[in-house]
């Protein structure tokens, strides 16, 4: 599954606990990532100070749902479930 363009659920459901260009204490769950473009676009995506984290997640239907809305509650509950 590709990621939706502009879903930008896995920017602000999860929290990251590594440091995010602007955000050196990384970001609690539910907080927008300060990267994270009013088009739901990363703006470091490609770069090397993106977290592993996020280089690493990959979008798959039982994380991201079918509808962007889907994708925040689906990885909110899954941070619920890791906290």
């Amino acid at each position: 599954m590709d990621c939706r363009l502009g879903c930008g659920a896995c920017c602000i459901a999860p929290s990251i606990t590594s440091p995010i260009p602007g955000m050196p204490q990384g970001k609690l769950a539910g907080e927008r990532c300060v990267q994270l473009s009013e088009d739901n676009l990363c703006r470091i995506f490609g770069m090397l100070d993106r977290p592993e984290v996020c280089s690493s997640f990959s979008a798959t239907l039982d994380v991201c749902g079918k509808t962007n809305a889907e994708a925040l509650y689906l990885i909110s509950t899954l941070e619920l479930q890791t906290s």
